[in-house]
């Protein structure tokens, strides 16, 4: 693997097949009891620029589960770029820690950083990628479904940094990916030309909901409104309307389809209570495998 995990595009097939392995044998033996210290005595540091709960739990869980430590840096911590300059904070904290977990805004930033870092970067979330997440999903429909053989995710609403990372999966492992977005929120048109040009899967884009999700494995959806575009709820609530994941569109999929969130879900909006409080539903299995797929991606990096 590369020094970083930033996207999911800097791996090759097999490097995402071996994350998945890894995945699951880190997973089955801490419930077994049987888990190593394979980071004892090493520390991430976490940068939150962006706050969240599942990445900040997920993340220092599993440094304590593998032996070692984390440090949660709050946006009070550390102005990246205002207060101190992205490459400085990447050079210092590479002084103090074996490896830097930063989840910030401008996915420009992350780059920036894992250049002057001395020490593994990894991706907790910027506005263009969401590679973490999209690892957790995968190991969650493998666990499911037992392959992913001619496997269709329809992905319902805004063109977001999760779609563009189902894009760069889907540019590397062969798949069907459907995405049912409303016109004016389709993906960065840079990431999904690479998708579309890696000729692995078959890419389509609807405006539809109800045609997208004809004989789909996953439905996969997220909010409607991201952190940082607060002051778009209400237009994009007009322009998501049709796109919710509710009983209705449910009926034009099969009843074997999985459902799948990333959390938080804002109930009502994008997705009914109904539909992810469903026996379909798969959204906390997914939220658990954070952790999992997250521990395979410290121990690539930074074992020893």
């Amino acid at each position: 693997m590369t020094k970083d995990f930033l996207s999911i595009a800097d791996l090759t097939k097999e490097e995402i097949l071996e994350l998945l392995d890894l995945s699951i044998e880190l997973k089955e033996k801490q419930k077994k009891g049987e888990a190593e210290p394979i980071l004892k005595g090493q520390t991430l540091a976490m940068i939150f620029q962006k706050p969240s709960a599942r990445t900040r739990v997920s993340f220092e869980v599993g440094m304590f589960q593998l032996g070692g430590h984390a440090l949660y840096l709050a946006p009070s911590d550390i102005g990246v770029g205002t207060r101190e300059a992205v490459k400085d904070i990447g050079r210092v904290l590479s002084r103090y820690n074996e490896g830097i977990m930063a989840r910030l805004f401008g996915h420009e930033d992350i780059i920036e950083m894992a250049k002057y870092s001395t020490v593994p970067v990894i991706n907790g979330l910027t506005d263009l990628l969401h590679p973490c997440q999209v690892m957790a999903d995968v190991l969650t429909i493998l666990e499911h479904r037992k392959n992913l053989d001619d496997l269709k995710v329809t992905f319902v609403g805004d063109g977001n940094n999760l779609a563009h990372s189902w894009l760069n999966f889907a540019s590397r492992i062969p798949m069907t990916l459907a995405l049912a977005i409303p016109e004016g929120y389709d993906p960065d048109s840079e990431v999904l030309k690479n998708a579309q040009d890696a000729g692995i899967s078959k890419i389509e884009i609807y405006r539809d909901p109800k045609q997208a999700v004809k004989d789909t494995d996953v439905i996969y959806t997220d909010v409607w409104a991201s952190m940082g575009q607060e002051a778009e709820a209400q237009k994009r609530k007009a322009a998501f309307e049709y796109f919710q994941v509710n009983d209705e569109l449910m009926k034009n999929a099969r009843p074997d389809t999985y459902i799948m969130h990333c959390l938080p879900a804002h109930r009502g909006d994008e997705i009914t209570d109904s539909v992810i409080e469903s026996p379909n539903s798969i959204v906390f299995d997914e939220a658990e495998n954070r952790l999992h797929a997250q521990k395979a991606v410290m121990v690539k990096l930074m074992g020893k």
